[in-house]
Formats: structure tokens, sequence, C-alpha cells
């Protein structure tokens, strides 16, 4: 949290400027690592929030890492502007990798871990180091699925609309306390792509959404 310079009462702010009291303070924003595996859609959400949507001034993005040096998902954030950083997965058990990860993170300071399509597993390690400052968005209502293919599955049962949540994440698979949920109408739905392109359109304002009320302290979080 920083101190600005303290001003009179009678002193007056220039257009546009923030004038603050003697006593108060500006919270910093807070710093965010975005987590993913592939192409980033949600990641590209959240960093278009960050630099002129409701995330601005809020939050900024720390980092973007992915376990796969390839993930597309590194480029586009590159091309936002955004640091990131990388780390290979491959031959190292679950807890070790994590270990790994968590240090290379830290180094960054993240406030909050923010999963955007992270395609792992967390270990114990990786969630105790971050406890209850990690966010996942789940493309179903976790009370009724768990784990991957959710667009799959709501397309498979024939639903008629799916919800999407947002969540802290736990020791538990897709089990932590809920943040917000929204629902999804899948009427005339009648492909996966369709199923996919809208839970999409809800997944990415969700998110960024759901973010800003958890930073501005408005959340009551459901478990």
């Amino acid at each position: 949290m920083s101190q600005l310079p303290n001003h009179s009462a009678a002193e007056t702010s220039a257009p546009g400027s923030l004038l603050v009291k003697e006593g108060e303070q500006l919270d910093a924003p807070k710093r965010l690592a975005i987590l993913l595996s592939g192409r980033g859609s949600n990641m590209v959400a959240l960093v278009k929030a960050v630099q002129h949507g409701e995330l601005h001034g809020l939050a900024e993005v720390a980092v973007v890492f992915s376990n796969k040096p390839d993930a597309p998902g590194l480029a586009t954030a590159a091309e936002l502007g955004c640091p990131t950083a990388s780390l290979a997965s491959q031959g190292l058990k679950r807890a070790e990798y994590d270990a790994e990860v968590v240090k290379l993170l830290q180094t960054y300071q993240p406030d909050y871990v923010v999963l955007a399509g992270y395609m792992r597993i967390l270990s114990p390690v990786f969630i105790q180091a971050f406890a209850g400052r990690i966010l996942n968005i789940h493309p179903a209502d976790t009370h009724q699925h768990q784990g991957l293919h959710a667009y799959e599955w709501a397309f498979n049962n024939k639903l008629s609309e799916t919800k999407i949540t947002v969540h802290m994440v736990d020791e538990g698979l897709d089990t932590g306390p809920i943040l917000a949920q929204r629902t999804v109408d899948l009427r005339g739905a009648d492909t996966l792509s369709e199923v996919e392109r809208r839970g999409l359109i809800v997944e990415h304002e969700l998110y960024a959404n759901t973010l800003a009320k958890l930073l501005r302290s408005e959340l009551k979080i459901e478990s």
C-alpha cells in the first residue's frame, strides 16, 4: 500500500487528476500471475480488462506463465506487453515441478494466481504456497461436473443450459469456494463448437468482472 503526498483541504486538483486528502491512502494495484497451457483466450480478456477495462487501476499483470514453453498464449501475452515465463514439466514429478514453479512465480511477487486454461492439477505444495489466493474458471457448475471436458459433458447430455463458475482453488478438484456463477443458454446449440463459443463469451466477461469485485471486497464467497 503506497502513501501519496498530503494535500491541504483547500487544495484543488487539476482536471482528471486524483486528489487524496490528508491521511488517506491509495491501494496499489494487485499483482496477477496468470497461468495457461494453450492459446490463452481468458488471459487475453483479463489483460485487456487490466489495460483498459474494469480491472484498470485494480490489478496489473506481473507475469503470464505456462508449463508449455511453446504455448501460443505466451507469444500473445508478449505482444500485449506482459512479462512471460515458462518451465517445461516433462520428466518431473508433480510436487517437484510445482515447487520449482512456486519459486519462479514468487520472484514476481504475485498477490493472486489466476488459472486461465492451465491444464495441470495443482499439488498441495503449490496450493499451500498461495493459499486463499488462487482463482480458477470452470465451464460448468462445479457441484455437477468437475475436471476436464465440461463443454463436452454439457453437449453430450443435451443440456439446455450450463453454468460458468469462478472459484477459489483448494486441494480438491474444482471443490473450492464459489465466487460467482453465470448461466449459458445452450438452446439451439447443435454442435460442440457452438456450445464452446457461447460458453467462452460468458467466461471472458465473468472472470474479469468477478476478479474486479473480489479486489473491491464486494463478494460473498459461497462454498
